[in-house]
Protein backbone atom coordinates (compact mmCIF):
# COMPACT_ATOMS: atom_id res chain seq x y z
CA UNK A 1 0.00 0.00 0.00
CA UNK A 2 0.95 3.66 -0.54
CA UNK A 3 0.04 6.61 1.67
CA UNK A 4 -0.24 9.71 -0.51
CA UNK A 5 -1.85 13.07 0.33
CA UNK A 6 -3.43 11.48 3.40
CA UNK A 7 -5.09 8.59 1.52
CA UNK A 8 -4.19 4.94 0.99
CA UNK A 9 -3.64 3.63 -2.53
CA UNK A 10 -2.81 0.22 -3.95
CA UNK A 11 0.85 -0.34 -4.81
CA UNK A 12 -0.18 -0.63 -8.46
CA UNK A 13 -0.66 3.17 -8.40
CA UNK A 14 3.04 3.75 -7.71
CA UNK A 15 3.97 4.96 -11.22
CA UNK A 16 1.19 7.55 -11.33
CA UNK A 17 1.91 8.80 -7.84
CA UNK A 18 5.65 9.14 -8.41
CA UNK A 19 4.91 11.18 -11.54
CA UNK A 20 2.63 13.55 -9.61
CA UNK A 21 4.76 13.91 -6.50
CA UNK A 22 7.46 16.40 -7.45
CA UNK A 23 5.10 19.24 -8.54
CA UNK A 24 3.05 18.62 -5.40
CA UNK A 25 6.16 18.71 -3.18
CA UNK A 26 7.42 21.88 -4.86
CA UNK A 27 4.09 23.56 -4.14
CA UNK A 28 4.33 22.55 -0.47
CA UNK A 29 7.91 23.80 -0.13
CA UNK A 30 7.15 27.14 -1.78
CA UNK A 31 3.81 27.97 -0.18
CA UNK A 32 3.54 26.20 3.18
CA UNK A 33 5.29 26.03 6.52
CA UNK A 34 4.86 23.26 9.08
CA UNK A 35 4.55 24.75 12.59
CA UNK A 36 6.55 22.79 15.14
CA UNK A 37 3.80 23.17 17.74
CA UNK A 38 1.33 21.34 15.49
CA UNK A 39 3.79 18.50 14.93
CA UNK A 40 4.52 18.11 18.63
CA UNK A 41 0.82 18.12 19.56
CA UNK A 42 -0.04 15.49 16.94
CA UNK A 43 2.85 13.16 17.79
CA UNK A 44 2.12 13.49 21.50
CA UNK A 45 -1.52 12.51 20.92
CA UNK A 46 -0.47 9.52 18.82
CA UNK A 47 1.97 8.38 21.51
CA UNK A 48 -0.78 8.55 24.13
CA UNK A 49 -3.08 6.45 21.96
CA UNK A 50 -0.41 3.78 21.39
CA UNK A 51 0.39 3.68 25.10
CA UNK A 52 -3.34 3.43 25.93
CA UNK A 53 -3.65 0.23 23.92
CA UNK A 54 -5.44 1.51 20.80
CA UNK A 55 -3.08 -0.50 18.58
CA UNK A 56 -2.74 -3.65 20.65
CA UNK A 57 -4.31 -5.72 17.87
CA UNK A 58 -1.49 -4.78 15.50
CA UNK A 59 1.17 -5.04 18.19
CA UNK A 60 0.11 -8.61 18.97
CA UNK A 61 1.48 -9.65 15.58
CA UNK A 62 4.98 -8.65 16.71
CA UNK A 63 7.34 -10.80 18.73
CA UNK A 64 5.98 -11.89 22.09
CA UNK A 65 7.76 -9.36 24.29
CA UNK A 66 7.80 -6.49 21.79
CA UNK A 67 4.27 -5.08 22.20
CA UNK A 68 5.04 -4.05 25.77
CA UNK A 69 8.42 -2.64 24.77
CA UNK A 70 6.94 -0.79 21.80
CA UNK A 71 4.25 0.81 23.98
CA UNK A 72 6.87 1.88 26.52
CA UNK A 73 8.99 3.41 23.75
CA UNK A 74 5.96 5.21 22.31
CA UNK A 75 4.99 6.61 25.69
CA UNK A 76 8.51 7.96 26.15
CA UNK A 77 9.76 8.92 22.68
CA UNK A 78 6.50 10.39 21.37
CA UNK A 79 5.59 12.35 24.49
CA UNK A 80 5.42 16.14 24.43
CA UNK A 81 8.01 16.36 27.20
CA UNK A 82 10.51 14.24 25.29
CA UNK A 83 9.89 15.99 21.96
CA UNK A 84 10.31 19.46 23.43
CA UNK A 85 13.44 18.37 25.31
CA UNK A 86 14.79 16.86 22.07
CA UNK A 87 14.18 20.07 20.15
CA UNK A 88 15.86 22.16 22.84
CA UNK A 89 18.82 19.80 23.19
CA UNK A 90 19.51 19.13 19.52
CA UNK A 91 18.70 22.49 17.99
CA UNK A 92 19.81 24.76 20.80
CA UNK A 93 21.78 27.65 19.28
CA UNK A 94 20.53 26.90 15.75
CA UNK A 95 16.99 28.26 15.98
CA UNK A 96 17.36 32.03 16.49
CA UNK A 97 16.73 34.42 13.60
CA UNK A 98 18.69 37.30 15.08
CA UNK A 99 20.39 40.12 13.22
CA UNK A 100 24.12 40.26 13.98
CA UNK A 101 26.73 42.82 13.02
CA UNK A 102 29.99 41.81 11.40
CA UNK A 103 32.07 44.94 11.33
CA UNK A 104 34.17 45.34 8.21
CA UNK A 105 32.47 42.50 6.30
CA UNK A 106 28.75 43.22 6.02
CA UNK A 107 26.51 45.53 7.96
CA UNK A 108 24.04 42.93 9.21
CA UNK A 109 23.02 39.33 8.55
CA UNK A 110 19.94 37.39 9.49
CA UNK A 111 20.66 33.74 10.34
CA UNK A 112 17.78 31.31 9.92
CA UNK A 113 17.42 27.60 10.55
CA UNK A 114 15.51 25.96 7.70
CA UNK A 115 14.43 22.39 6.92
CA UNK A 116 16.77 20.46 4.66
CA UNK A 117 13.79 20.21 2.29
CA UNK A 118 12.83 16.65 1.39
CA UNK A 119 14.04 13.64 3.37
CA UNK A 120 13.92 10.15 1.88
CA UNK A 121 13.85 7.63 4.75
CA UNK A 122 14.90 4.06 3.93
CA UNK A 123 13.98 2.20 7.09
CA UNK A 124 15.35 -1.10 8.38
CA UNK A 125 13.22 -3.81 9.94
CA UNK A 126 15.35 -4.62 12.98
CA UNK A 127 13.45 -2.33 15.34
CA UNK A 128 9.66 -2.32 15.59
CA UNK A 129 8.24 1.13 14.88
CA UNK A 130 11.53 2.56 13.58
CA UNK A 131 9.88 3.99 10.41
CA UNK A 132 7.45 6.04 12.49
CA UNK A 133 10.17 7.27 14.84
CA UNK A 134 12.39 8.28 11.89
CA UNK A 135 9.46 10.07 10.25
CA UNK A 136 8.73 11.97 13.47
CA UNK A 137 12.25 13.44 13.45
CA UNK A 138 11.80 14.59 9.87
CA UNK A 139 8.49 16.27 10.74
CA UNK A 140 9.93 17.99 13.82
CA UNK A 141 12.41 19.76 11.55
CA UNK A 142 9.70 20.81 9.07
CA UNK A 143 10.80 18.53 6.23
CA UNK A 144 8.71 16.81 3.58
CA UNK A 145 9.21 13.08 4.15
CA UNK A 146 9.26 10.18 1.72
CA UNK A 147 9.34 6.90 3.65
CA UNK A 148 10.17 3.49 2.18
CA UNK A 149 8.96 0.81 4.54
CA UNK A 150 10.98 -2.32 5.36
CA UNK A 151 9.60 -5.62 4.12
CA UNK A 152 8.97 -6.84 7.67
CA UNK A 153 6.85 -3.88 8.74
CA UNK A 154 3.62 -5.90 9.25
CA UNK A 155 1.45 -2.91 8.35
CA UNK A 156 1.85 -1.20 11.70
CA UNK A 157 3.62 1.88 10.32
CA UNK A 158 0.94 2.66 7.71
CA UNK A 159 -1.73 2.30 10.36
CA UNK A 160 -0.21 4.66 12.90
CA UNK A 161 1.04 7.18 10.33
CA UNK A 162 -2.47 7.34 8.83
CA UNK A 163 -3.76 8.04 12.33
CA UNK A 164 -1.14 10.78 12.78
CA UNK A 165 -2.49 12.54 9.67
CA UNK A 166 -6.06 12.13 10.95
CA UNK A 167 -5.01 13.86 14.18
CA UNK A 168 -3.34 16.73 12.28
CA UNK A 169 -4.50 16.94 8.61
CA UNK A 170 -1.82 19.54 7.80
CA UNK A 171 0.73 16.72 7.91
CA UNK A 172 -0.66 15.08 4.76
CA UNK A 173 1.43 17.42 2.60
CA UNK A 174 4.60 16.32 4.37
CA UNK A 175 4.24 12.53 4.40
CA UNK A 176 4.54 10.03 1.53
CA UNK A 177 4.82 6.33 2.45
CA UNK A 178 5.65 3.48 0.05
CA UNK A 179 5.94 -0.27 0.53
CA UNK A 180 8.25 -0.47 -2.50
CA UNK A 181 10.58 -3.51 -2.37
CA UNK A 182 14.29 -2.77 -2.28
CA UNK A 183 14.67 -4.63 -5.56
CA UNK A 184 12.67 -1.92 -7.37
CA UNK A 185 15.73 0.25 -7.98
CA UNK A 186 14.01 2.41 -10.60
CA UNK A 187 11.32 3.56 -8.16
CA UNK A 188 13.82 4.09 -5.36
CA UNK A 189 16.02 6.17 -7.67
CA UNK A 190 13.04 8.37 -8.55
CA UNK A 191 12.31 8.90 -4.84
CA UNK A 192 15.97 9.65 -4.15
CA UNK A 193 16.05 12.19 -6.98
CA UNK A 194 13.37 14.25 -5.20
CA UNK A 195 15.31 14.29 -1.93
CA UNK A 196 17.69 16.82 -0.39
CA UNK A 197 18.75 14.20 2.17
CA UNK A 198 18.58 10.41 2.24
CA UNK A 199 18.33 8.75 5.66
CA UNK A 200 19.46 5.15 5.38
CA UNK A 201 19.02 2.72 8.26
CA UNK A 202 20.92 -0.47 7.46
CA UNK A 203 24.17 -2.34 7.08
CA UNK A 204 27.12 -1.86 4.74
CA UNK A 205 25.41 -3.51 1.77
CA UNK A 206 22.32 -1.31 2.12
CA UNK A 207 24.38 1.87 2.48
CA UNK A 208 26.50 0.95 -0.54
CA UNK A 209 23.37 0.33 -2.63
CA UNK A 210 21.86 3.68 -1.65
CA UNK A 211 25.08 5.54 -2.46
CA UNK A 212 24.88 4.17 -5.99
CA UNK A 213 21.41 5.63 -6.58
CA UNK A 214 21.77 8.90 -4.61
CA UNK A 215 21.84 11.97 -6.88
CA UNK A 216 24.86 14.28 -6.82
CA UNK A 217 24.44 16.86 -4.07
CA UNK A 218 22.00 14.86 -1.95
CA UNK A 219 23.06 14.63 1.67
CA UNK A 220 23.52 10.98 2.65
CA UNK A 221 22.63 10.49 6.31
CA UNK A 222 23.76 7.04 7.38
CA UNK A 223 22.37 5.36 10.46
CA UNK A 224 24.22 2.14 9.67
CA UNK A 225 24.44 -1.10 11.60
CA UNK A 226 26.72 -0.84 14.62
CA UNK A 227 28.20 -3.27 17.12
CA UNK A 228 27.60 -3.53 20.86
CA UNK A 229 29.36 -5.61 23.49
CA UNK A 230 29.49 -6.24 27.22
CA UNK A 231 32.76 -5.84 29.09
CA UNK A 232 33.33 -7.61 32.42
CA UNK A 233 36.23 -5.92 34.17
CA UNK A 234 36.73 -8.48 36.96
CA UNK A 235 36.77 -12.00 35.53
CA UNK A 236 37.59 -13.53 38.92
CA UNK A 237 34.65 -11.90 40.71
CA UNK A 238 31.72 -13.49 38.89
CA UNK A 239 29.75 -14.66 41.92
CA UNK A 240 29.38 -11.06 43.10
CA UNK A 241 27.92 -9.81 39.82
CA UNK A 242 25.12 -12.36 39.33
CA UNK A 243 22.43 -9.68 39.43
CA UNK A 244 24.17 -7.77 36.64
CA UNK A 245 24.60 -10.98 34.65
CA UNK A 246 20.88 -11.66 35.03
CA UNK A 247 20.15 -8.17 33.67
CA UNK A 248 22.51 -8.83 30.76
CA UNK A 249 20.75 -12.12 30.00
CA UNK A 250 17.37 -10.34 30.01
CA UNK A 251 18.73 -7.80 27.54
CA UNK A 252 20.11 -10.49 25.22
CA UNK A 253 16.91 -12.53 25.27
CA UNK A 254 14.56 -9.56 24.92
CA UNK A 255 16.37 -7.99 21.94
CA UNK A 256 17.49 -11.31 20.42
CA UNK A 257 20.64 -9.29 19.60
CA UNK A 258 18.88 -7.74 16.59
CA UNK A 259 19.57 -4.10 17.51
CA UNK A 260 22.73 -2.06 16.97
CA UNK A 261 22.94 -1.63 20.73
CA UNK A 262 22.54 -5.36 21.46
CA UNK A 263 25.32 -7.40 23.04
CA UNK A 264 27.09 -9.43 20.34
CA UNK A 265 30.27 -10.29 22.23
CA UNK A 266 30.98 -10.66 25.95
CA UNK A 267 34.57 -9.66 26.75
CA UNK A 268 36.33 -10.64 29.95
CA UNK A 269 39.30 -8.69 31.26
CA UNK A 270 41.63 -11.67 31.38
CA UNK A 271 44.50 -13.42 29.60
CA UNK A 272 43.45 -16.82 30.93
CA UNK A 273 41.18 -18.94 28.73
CA UNK A 274 40.05 -20.92 31.77
CA UNK A 275 38.24 -17.80 33.00
CA UNK A 276 36.05 -17.91 29.89
CA UNK A 277 34.93 -21.46 30.66
CA UNK A 278 34.17 -20.61 34.27
CA UNK A 279 32.09 -17.68 33.07
CA UNK A 280 30.13 -19.81 30.58
CA UNK A 281 29.37 -22.47 33.19
CA UNK A 282 27.94 -19.77 35.45
CA UNK A 283 26.17 -17.70 32.78
CA UNK A 284 24.56 -20.44 30.65
CA UNK A 285 21.72 -21.32 33.08
CA UNK A 286 21.07 -17.60 33.65
CA UNK A 287 20.79 -16.98 29.91
CA UNK A 288 18.72 -20.12 29.41
CA UNK A 289 16.17 -18.91 31.97
CA UNK A 290 15.92 -15.52 30.27
CA UNK A 291 15.59 -17.12 26.82
CA UNK A 292 12.75 -19.33 28.05
CA UNK A 293 10.99 -16.30 29.49
CA UNK A 294 11.18 -14.41 26.20
CA UNK A 295 10.50 -17.39 23.94
CA UNK A 296 8.28 -16.44 21.01
CA UNK A 297 4.77 -17.88 20.79
CA UNK A 298 4.87 -17.60 17.01
CA UNK A 299 5.61 -21.04 15.53
CA UNK A 300 7.03 -19.55 12.31
CA UNK A 301 9.48 -17.36 14.18
CA UNK A 302 10.53 -20.21 16.44
CA UNK A 303 11.16 -22.41 13.40
CA UNK A 304 13.22 -19.64 11.79
CA UNK A 305 15.35 -19.20 14.92
CA UNK A 306 15.92 -22.97 15.15
CA UNK A 307 17.04 -23.14 11.52
CA UNK A 308 19.43 -20.21 12.02
CA UNK A 309 21.04 -21.85 15.04
CA UNK A 310 21.31 -25.24 13.33
CA UNK A 311 22.82 -23.72 10.16
CA UNK A 312 25.47 -21.96 12.23
CA UNK A 313 26.20 -25.22 14.05
CA UNK A 314 26.60 -27.16 10.78
CA UNK A 315 28.91 -24.48 9.35
CA UNK A 316 31.14 -24.80 12.38
CA UNK A 317 31.24 -28.60 12.03
CA UNK A 318 32.47 -28.40 8.44
CA UNK A 319 34.92 -25.62 9.16
CA UNK A 320 33.16 -22.79 7.33
CA UNK A 321 32.78 -20.60 10.37
CA UNK A 322 35.07 -19.04 12.94
CA UNK A 323 37.38 -21.02 15.18
CA UNK A 324 35.26 -21.89 18.18
CA UNK A 325 37.20 -23.30 21.11
CA UNK A 326 34.14 -24.53 22.98
CA UNK A 327 30.38 -24.34 22.76
CA UNK A 328 28.03 -24.24 25.73
CA UNK A 329 24.57 -25.13 24.43
CA UNK A 330 21.22 -24.71 26.13
CA UNK A 331 17.84 -25.58 24.66
CA UNK A 332 17.27 -21.97 23.48
CA UNK A 333 20.70 -20.34 23.66
CA UNK A 334 24.42 -20.86 23.07
CA UNK A 335 27.68 -19.44 24.36
CA UNK A 336 30.56 -19.68 21.89
CA UNK A 337 34.05 -19.40 23.37
CA UNK A 338 36.51 -18.15 20.76
CA UNK A 339 40.26 -17.80 20.89
CA UNK A 340 40.59 -14.32 19.35
CA UNK A 341 39.72 -10.92 20.81
CA UNK A 342 37.96 -9.32 17.84
CA UNK A 343 34.61 -7.57 18.21
CA UNK A 344 32.23 -9.09 15.67
CA UNK A 345 28.60 -9.81 14.93
CA UNK A 346 27.31 -12.90 16.70
CA UNK A 347 24.97 -15.51 15.18
CA UNK A 348 22.29 -13.65 17.22
CA UNK A 349 19.05 -15.20 18.49
CA UNK A 350 20.61 -15.79 21.94
CA UNK A 351 23.89 -17.13 20.54
CA UNK A 352 26.60 -15.03 22.18
CA UNK A 353 30.35 -14.88 21.60
CA UNK A 354 32.64 -15.00 24.65
CA UNK A 355 36.24 -13.76 24.32
CA UNK A 356 39.25 -12.46 26.23
CA UNK A 357 40.11 -8.77 26.10
CA UNK A 358 42.68 -7.60 28.65
CA UNK A 359 42.37 -3.93 29.56
CA UNK A 360 45.71 -3.05 27.94
CA UNK A 361 44.45 -4.36 24.57
CA UNK A 362 41.10 -2.54 24.55
CA UNK A 363 42.27 0.41 22.45
CA UNK A 364 43.98 -1.49 19.60
CA UNK A 365 41.21 -4.11 19.41
CA UNK A 366 38.29 -1.68 19.35
CA UNK A 367 39.99 0.80 17.03
CA UNK A 368 40.07 -1.93 14.40
CA UNK A 369 36.26 -1.57 14.33
CA UNK A 370 36.18 2.23 14.24
CA UNK A 371 33.04 3.51 12.56
CA UNK A 372 31.10 0.44 13.69
CA UNK A 373 31.24 0.98 17.45
CA UNK A 374 28.17 1.94 19.42
CA UNK A 375 27.24 0.54 22.85
CA UNK A 376 29.40 -0.88 25.63
CA UNK A 377 27.60 -2.52 28.53
CA UNK A 378 30.02 -2.22 31.42
CA UNK A 379 30.20 -4.48 34.48
CA UNK A 380 32.87 -3.30 36.91
CA UNK A 381 33.45 -2.01 40.41
CA UNK A 382 31.86 1.43 40.99
CA UNK A 383 35.24 3.03 41.62
CA UNK A 384 36.51 1.81 38.21
CA UNK A 385 33.52 2.86 36.15
CA UNK A 386 34.73 6.34 35.23
CA UNK A 387 38.11 4.98 34.10
CA UNK A 388 36.64 2.34 31.80
CA UNK A 389 33.93 4.68 30.48
CA UNK A 390 36.57 7.25 29.54
CA UNK A 391 38.67 4.58 27.82
CA UNK A 392 35.70 3.32 25.78
CA UNK A 393 34.78 6.86 24.79
CA UNK A 394 38.33 7.45 23.55
CA UNK A 395 38.10 4.24 21.49
CA UNK A 396 35.04 5.54 19.63
CA UNK A 397 32.15 4.06 21.64
CA UNK A 398 29.12 6.40 21.68
CA UNK A 399 27.10 4.82 24.53
CA UNK A 400 28.34 3.35 27.81
CA UNK A 401 25.59 1.76 29.91
CA UNK A 402 25.00 -0.87 32.52
CA UNK A 403 24.74 -4.37 31.07
CA UNK A 404 20.97 -4.55 31.37
CA UNK A 405 20.34 -1.16 29.78
CA UNK A 406 22.35 -1.57 26.58
CA UNK A 407 19.25 -1.08 24.42
CA UNK A 408 17.34 1.22 26.76
CA UNK A 409 16.23 4.61 25.45
CA UNK A 410 17.52 7.64 27.34
CA UNK A 411 15.78 11.01 27.16
CA UNK A 412 17.81 13.28 24.90
CA UNK A 413 20.21 10.61 23.68
CA UNK A 414 21.99 10.92 20.34
CA UNK A 415 21.89 8.53 17.36
CA UNK A 416 25.29 6.87 17.06
CA UNK A 417 27.01 9.90 18.59
CA UNK A 418 25.17 12.53 16.54
CA UNK A 419 22.01 14.60 16.97
CA UNK A 420 19.60 13.64 14.19
CA UNK A 421 17.70 16.94 14.12
CA UNK A 422 20.90 18.87 13.41
CA UNK A 423 21.49 16.73 10.34
CA UNK A 424 17.98 17.41 9.05
CA UNK A 425 18.26 21.22 8.93
CA UNK A 426 20.43 23.78 7.17
CA UNK A 427 21.56 27.28 8.13
CA UNK A 428 20.69 30.20 5.85
CA UNK A 429 22.43 33.59 6.14
CA UNK A 430 20.55 36.56 4.67
CA UNK A 431 22.22 39.96 4.35
CA UNK A 432 19.77 42.72 5.24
Amino acid sequence: MILYRGELFDSAEQERILTEMEPYINCTLSEKTLPTAKVVAAIDQLGKEIAAGNYDGLLDSLQTDNPRRYKMLAATMLSRENLEFKLKTELCGLIPCNTVSQSGIVSSVQTKTMPLGVLFHIAAGNMDGLPAFSLAEGLLTGNVNILKLPQADNGISLEIISRLIAIEPALKDYIFVFDTPSTDLTAMQRMAKMADGICIWGGEAAVKAVRSLAPTGAKLIEWGHKLGFCYIAEASNLENIKSELAALAEHIAATRQLLCSSCQTIFLNTENEADLHKFCELFLPILEAAAAKHRSGNIGERAYMTLMRHTEYLEELIGQSHDTVSEYRGSSCRLLVRSDSELELSPMMCSVLVKRLPQKKIMPVLRRKKGLLQTAGLICAPEDRATFAELFARCGITRVTTAGNMSAYFNGEAHDGEYALRRYVRIVDIEL
